[in-house]
């Protein structure tokens, strides 16, 4: 055996080490500068008044915030830190009122766990409410606060206000500026996915396109309102994204386009992105398109679709709510309201994962009260972090959280050891804060490191232990991510069993909905719903992605679960784009499919749904097999995902068919059915 392979063989497995590899990010220099400032100030205040102390806990609260503050447009910032600032303020005021109070404590803490859990279900704003309910309630029974009970609390909320405020500073100077960079860099995105029609990078761009476009909608939906009168600015900026749309689905087509015709020409690509270039600016555009005569029905549908985004572009007041309307209206507040309440309190999901926190944070605290641990709210502090499964897999940041702790530790040191206590502490919280969001954006592990020395050198202002924290700080991290691993992931039955499966099949059978609407008759009925349809189902496969993506970090057999129906997740996304390329193909020129067609492929994808929430792998077509063993493994996919490999044509569409036109849909439903169905014993 050759030194290489007994290397290989004794080398950590991907799916263990895959949360260490840091991501290609560029560092926030504005960020990085406000954490610096939102940090040092209050300590720096505490230690002119004489409290210390006082101005840690302040810090504290930016400190919260500063992680917090993920949002891009400003006023989502101000929900994303004030919201949480104000649960947070009650969680250190609960965890304040039972310090020291051993058992009742450990009721108090389970309890808050559990709501903490429940809401954590809602969505991102009800998430970070959550964990710092949790997270401050922890900390307040834990840690030695200022009498009386008020003062806590005010002093973390005015840390986070200071936070807002120097994020809120550039306001307004800069207010849609946010916004207008996404739909900018959504029609750029667009742009490449036109340059790459035809090549091995279309579907690497067709997820990119997703992915901007979702970010997109979600910046100018946050703030989405009955009433645009008052923002012609975001009027406008929704009714140019809205109208990007057909662009993308007349990209989709060009990838059926003859091999013949060659890739599309640059002109296309090019006069996206001199729209890109009139959307960033803020202004109405002027100047006319100049592009090629149009040979055929994609190029028909792209120069239609491109015309119509420079007359958006131009238009100084378009209607938003106009033809081109992907979305439609957002549901009223009160609603809303209702779905988020429902989601907590009637949900199984919610309410397991509620138990599960509450198991893990109750267990934590009977530990520490039984075992003496020195300040051991660190034990539940961990498990706050790493029981948080929609910010990732339960097992891999367990594992991440101990080496990010021990790395931290490991900058932690020579701070506690050598830095006098006082003035010197307000340059070295500058430093050590300006490094989490240089490191958040790597991975969990790094923002792990880069938080730990600051809550150190912060909690050491309250507790004045320095350098014997080091030691007692690791070893509840270890036993908080041992709890975590025990009584939170492997004790739970679903840790083992994931429903990625059950998700994945909901999106075909949505996908099969959408074949037939797509296909409906009379030709254009419902287009609106047709649109808004193919928009949620891209979203939702997105989704569905993530949860696979996050699986493939579990470790066996969830992972290997996962690795094994990755490939028909990509199958499934290229069903949506081919039904949606024919669909464009259709209104440009091609003959309408027959209805029964249409509903034969319907009942094909519907099937495929049934099949995978049973486990049972449908009966694959008369030759559909061909070519399953081929180079690209199982399904016949090659080295870039795609199935069958280009070129592939299915049994079905041998000859023609029928109905030539659904060929392409066909082909890729073959594809994931071949991939579907279990190999023969």
């Amino acid at each position: 055996m050759t030194r290489s392979s007994r290397a290989g063989r004794l080398a950590p497995p991907s799916w263990l080490t895959a949360g260490l590899r840091p991501h290609p990010t560029p560092v926030p220099r504005a960020a990085v500068a406000r954490a610096g400032l939102a940090l040092s100030a209050p300590l720096a205040v505490g230690l002119a008044a004489g409290q210390p102390g006082y101005g840690a806990i302040a810090s504290m609260g930016a400190l919260n915030a500063v992680i917090g503050d993920t949002a891009d447009a400003y006023r989502m910032r101000v929900f994303n830190i004030a919201v949480p600032q104000l649960f947070g303020a009650l969680g250190v005021t609960l965890g304040t009122l039972v310090y020291g109070e051993g058992w009742s404590a450990v009721v108090a803490l389970t309890a808050v766990a559990l709501v903490s859990g429940m809401i954590s279900s809602i969505g991102a704003v009800a998430s970070a409410s959550g964990l710092l309910l949790l997270l401050n309630a922890v900390v307040g029974a834990g840690l030695p606060m200022p009498a009386p009970w008020w003062k806590p609390p005010l002093l973390l909320t005015l840390g986070g206000l200071w936070v807002l405020v120097l994020t809120l500073f550039a306001w307004p100077l800069r207010g849609g500026v946010p916004e207008r960079v996404a739909v900018a860099a959504a029609y750029r995105t667009v742009a490449d996915f036109l340059a790459a029609a035809g090549t091995p990078a279309h579907d690497e761009q067709r997820q990119a396109v997703t992915q901007s476009l979702n970010r997109s909608y979600d910046l100018l939906l946050a703030h989405r309102t009955r009433r645009h009168g008052r923002s012609p600015a975001l009027a406008r900026l929704i009714a140019q994204l809205n109208a990007v749309m057909p662009v993308v689905e007349a990209g989709s087509a060009a990838k059926l386009r003859p091999p013949s015709l060659g890739p599309l020409a640059p002109a296309y690509p090019a006069a996206l992105r001199s729209l890109a270039t009139v959307v960033d600016r803020g202004r109405p555009g002027t100047g006319a398109l100049d592009l090629p005569p149009p040979t055929g029905p994609s190029e028909r549908a792209l120069d239609q679709a491109l015309r119509y985004a420079a007359d958006i572009a131009r238009e100084p007041s378009p209607d938003p709510f106009g033809p081109a309307d992907r979305l439609g209206r957002p549901a009223g507040l009160r609603v809303r309201t209702r779905r988020a309440a429902r989601a907590a309190l009637l949900s199984g999901a919610s309410w397991r994962y509620g138990l599960r926190l509450a198991l893990c944070i109750g267990l934590a605290q009977v530990l520490v009260s039984t075992l003496v641990v020195p300040r051991s709210y660190w034990v539940a502090l961990t498990v706050t972090f790493v029981m948080k499964p929609d910010f990732g897999s339960v097992f891999s940041r367990a594992v991440l959280r101990a080496l990010g702790t021990a790395a931290g530790l490991l900058i932690a040191i020579p701070v506690l050891a050598e830095v006098p206590r006082g003035w010197w502490d307000v340059p070295m919280a500058a430093l050590l804060a300006m490094l989490i969001p240089a490191f958040s954006a790597k991975g969990y592990a790094f923002q792990t490191a880069a938080v730990t020395p600051v809550i150190l050198l912060l909690s050491d202002q309250l507790n004045h232990q320095g350098f014997q924290l080091v030691l007692p700080r690791l070893y509840d991290s270890l036993i908080g991510c041992a709890i975590s691993l025990l009584a939170g992931y492997l004790c739970w039955p679903e840790s083992w069993h994931t429903r990625i499966g059950d998700r994945l099949a909901d999106a075909v059978a949505d996908t099969a909905a959408y074949v037939t609407l797509a296909f409906a008759r009379p030709p254009g009925r419902d287009q609106g719903g047709r649109l808004r349809h193919r928009r949620r189902l891209y979203r939702d496969l997105s989704v569905v992605r993530s949860e696979f993506q996050r699986a493939l970090t579990e470790p066996p057999p969830v992972g290997t679960r996962a690795a094994a129906w990755w490939p028909l997740v990509i199958a499934v996304e290229r069903i949506v784009e081919a039904t949606t390329a024919t669909r464009v193909r259709v209104d440009h020129g091609e003959p309408e499919p027959p209805p029964a067609e249409v509903a034969a492929i319907s009942r094909e994808l519907t099937a495929l749904a049934d099949a995978l929430r049973t486990g049972v792998g449908p009966t694959a077509p008369a030759g559909a097999t061909d070519g399953a063993d081929g180079p690209g493994g199982p399904g016949g996919l090659d080295d870039r995902g795609s199935p069958g490999g280009p070129g592939a044509r299915s049994p079905g569409a041998r000859g023609g068919g029928p109905s030539g036109v659904l060929d392409p849909l066909r082909r890729e439903v073959r594809a994931a059915q071949v991939i579907a169905t279990p190999a023969p014993a």
